[in-house]
């Protein structure tokens, strides 16, 4: 489903959600709408009862009425309740409906953008605007719609009924209401400003939150539990403040309802007193107006509510338009060039890129011969794991050309180029999805290729200690395996895929020895047949790479083999010089 784009104009929000999410659902919400006003119509039914109840049955004293004005009376409750029923099913469908569409695109279009964006915010404030920010919205429905909606045309047949009986008294009930003008647009106002402010402290609750759940180990071992509940602390007292201002604000705007109702009810019990008592009205008309003004009380008060909520549900649709009105930077071309053919090489020429006011890359220059191993080396930062991002476009350089098999990667389609190329980094991701799953990532693949991968990548060595085997469930982020095993994984996944381009970040960085030459070794295997770049900080790694590229502050300032390279006694000498030492 594409991602729609939605007008931030504030007056346009209702419209933008009906255009965009409501609309396929009119039908079921015209049938709860049926039954909705059949709901509310009863309101008006049972004031309107007051009349014969009182006129007919107790002042009358007529006991045939007495029957039928019962029997009136209890259908309009069952009427009533049958009604309440269907209706509060079908929008509740209609809200579970539209609110997972809009989960749905919010959840793919943050998916499409750049990890810039990413990097700005995190995974606790998107969190937020995918299910706080939508949850908020799902409010409206049990209030605003189908509240409002009933309340509505409750309030319709009450005052038809008011109108019917006297119209000088129903003027006189609503004579507080202009006093109601001006304070309500000023608490909408200092509503929906409170509730933003809530959705940004929600936000950074669901960040502090995701920080101290994965990031639990380096918590307890540096002994911050203290100070990580501290930081949770200070932002939940922020959220009461915040919350307990909009909650004064919410709650005013029904307040003001019964400021008014009850400067109307002593006007009206004044005027319409002295009419009962000189015989104009009887008191039947004066009950079942009553009745009518009275029942119209509590839908107002509702009513006064549900602007409230929907200015906190505004600022929630506010916030989503402004997601899916987030474009990315890297988009497919207008007119994209088809994929190369075969084993590509791969080509930086004068490359410059920034980031911010920080460059990176000046003037790179690289060449990877096609179905060769070209190694990157040198100090961290000095731009080694920026060639991959270009590679892959997850950023596009200001100035210079990147191409694979001759083609700039900018001309092909961002799932073509993807396509063609494999990431085996140092950390492996891993879902929480079984085993099997991690590997072949919602393929199909026949039994026998997966088994080749496994064996391959030496996964086939530890899958017997499992649990369930391939169905083991791994955990979040791959906990419940080792270092070494997760990285078996990825290369399983990558032999899987089978990309003409291998990328490797450190893929053996971070483990043990034994672990180590086991990976090296998959990775050999990974390698063949195939255009590789590596990164790695251990020289001994990439011993035996084809070619050997030395970067430096974002150049290039030597390239060759390992035996050519120390025979140059140059910077790659001396980095392997210091290793050397180092180990010794």
């Amino acid at each position: 489903m594409a991602s729609p784009k939605g007008e931030p104009n504030r007056k346009g929000l209702f419209r933008w959600l009906w255009r965009h999410y409501l609309k396929r659902y009119a039908g079921l919400m015209a049938l709860a709408m049926v039954f909705m006003s059949i709901e509310g119509s009863m309101f008006g039914l049972l004031s309107y009862m007051m009349k014969p109840m009182f006129d007919d049955v107790f002042v009358g004293g007529n006991s045939d009425a007495l029957v039928w004005v019962g029997l009136a009376v209890m259908a309009i409750f069952f009427v009533r309740a049958v009604a309440s029923v269907v209706q509060k099913v079908l929008l509740t469908r209609v809200s579970q409906m539209s609110m997972g569409d809009i989960r749905q695109d919010l959840l793919e279009h943050l998916m499409r953008l750049d990890p810039g964006f990413h990097q700005e915010h995190g995974p606790g404030y998107l969190i937020q605007r995918v299910e706080g920010d939508v949850n908020a919205i799902a409010k409206v429905w049990s209030t605003l719609v189908t509240g409002a909606g009933r309340d509505v045309v409750a309030l319709i047949s009450l005052f038809g009924v008011a109108l019917a009986i006297d119209w000088r008294w129903t003027l006189v009930a609503l004579i507080g209401a202009p006093l109601l003008v001006f304070p309500s647009v000023l608490l909408q106002r200092f509503v929906r400003g409170n509730a933003r402010e809530v959705r940004d402290i929600a936000a950074r609750l669901s960040t502090r939150l995701n920080e101290v759940f994965h990031g639990i180990t380096p918590v307890k071992l540096n002994r911050l539990e203290g100070w990580m509940a501290g930081k949770y602390r200070h932002l939940t007292r922020a959220r009461i403040r915040v919350e307990t201002r909009s909650a004064a604000g919410q709650a005013s705007l029904p307040g003001l309802i019964d400021l008014m109702s009850g400067i109307g009810f002593v006007g009206v019990l004044w005027f319409g007193g002295g009419e009962i008592l000189a015989g104009e009205k009887t008191v039947g008309d004066f009950m079942a107006f009553f009745t009518a003004i009275g029942l119209a009380f509590e839908p107002l008060r509702r009513l006064g509510a549900v602007s409230g909520v929907w200015q906190v549900a505004a600022a929630s649709i506010e916030r989503i338009i402004e997601m899916l009105n987030t474009q990315p930077a890297m988009r497919d071309p207008d007119s994209p060039l088809p994929r190369p053919v075969g084993v590509p090489g791969i080509t930086l020429r004068d490359v410059d890129l920034s980031y911010g006011e920080a460059q990176v890359l000046r003037g790179m220059t690289l060449e990877a011969a096609p179905g060769q191993t070209t190694a990157l080396v040198g100090a961290s930062g000095a731009g080694k794991s920026t060639v991959f991002n270009l590679l892959t476009r997850m950023a596009d350089p200001q100035a210079g050309a990147v191409e694979i098999g001759g083609v700039p990667v900018a001309s092909l389609r961002l799932a073509d180029l993807r396509g063609m190329i494999s990431v085996v980094s140092q950390e492996a991701l891993l879902f929480d999805e079984s085993l099997r799953d991690n590997i072949v990532l919602d393929r199909e693949v026949p039994e026998a290729d997966l088994q080749q991968a496994l064996d391959a990548a030496h996964v086939s060595d530890f899958l017997p200690r499992l649990e369930a085997g391939l169905d083991t469930q791994v955990g979040t982020r791959g906990s419940r395996l080792s270092g070494g095993q997760r990285q078996r994984v990825a290369i399983a996944r990558a032999l899987l895929r089978d990309t003409p381009v291998l990328l490797l970040d450190e893929a053996t960085s971070a483990l043990d020895a034994q672990s180590e030459a086991v990976v090296q070794a998959a990775l050999e295997r990974l390698s063949q047949g195939r255009t590789t770049l590596v990164i790695a900080h251990r020289l001994s790694t990439v011993r035996n790479a084809d070619r050997i590229v030395v970067m430096e502050a974002g150049r290039v300032v030597e390239t060759g083999t390992h035996d050519e390279l120390i025979a140059r006694g140059g910077a790659y000498a001396d980095l392997y010089r210091l290793q050397f030492d180092e180990a010794e």
